[in-house]
């Protein structure tokens, strides 16, 4: 799964790694996302990045939803009637606990080597989602085998090749090959234990 996310960059990082016409007017860098959080996305031919809220309302509960399964989206009416409404999330990591008995360690996982940037920006990646009005939801699917060890489910990151296609208009039949586990290197950092005491010893 995916409930939060960072996005460590500049405005002008976002405008030549996404070719947008003009730099986002979100507060940037953004160190940790969580759902109902507003958050950049790329929509197709827009050329600007737009604001959209993290997770898509539940028509049961109200309660927002924040990730879609990549093996049940055609199944699931909630996301069914979605699946023209494709956009990018852009990110720089994702945070994953893993369950150790009782215990929760926090995991900072991102690509191992990123994107080559010619400019040397930071490197961005992408994730899959889709969009209701204002709101979007991130789709999810089985683990790369590097980090499977941290989470059983993992958000989608598409190939920087894959992203215009991602974004067009073809059929969602001609798409969805393009959600799978992320080939390329990706690694898992694990946040250090708590030392003893407190902050007053």
């Amino acid at each position: 799964m995916c409930s939060r996310y960072a996005l460590n960059c500049a405005p002008m990082d976002l405008v030549h790694r996404y070719g947008l016409t003009a730099p986002p007017r979100a507060p940037l860098p953004i160190p940790e996302i969580r759902p109902t959080d507003a958050a950049p996305v790329v929509k197709g031919g827009s050329g600007v990045l737009l604001r959209k809220h993290f997770g898509i309302a539940s028509r049961k509960d109200g309660k927002p939803l924040i990730n879609a399964r990549s093996e049940t989206l055609t199944e699931k009416p909630t996301f069914r009637r979605l699946l023209d409404n494709r956009v990018l999330v852009p990110a720089t990591a994702y945070f994953e606990w893993r369950k150790d008995g009782k215990a929760k360690h926090r995991n900072t996982i991102a690509p191992g080597q990123g994107d080559p940037e010619p400019r040397g920006e930071v490197a961005l990646f992408s994730f899959a989602a889709l969009y209701e009005g204002e709101h979007f939801t991130i789709i999810t699917g089985a683990p790369s085998p590097s980090i499977a060890h941290v989470h059983d489910r993992m958000p989608l990151i598409l190939p920087r090749e894959a992203e215009a296609l991602w974004l067009s208009n073809a059929p969602f039949d001609d798409v969805a090959h393009l959600l799978r586990p992320y080939e390329d290197p990706i690694a898992a950092v694990e946040d250090a234990p708590a030392g003893p005491g407190g902050l007053f010893d």
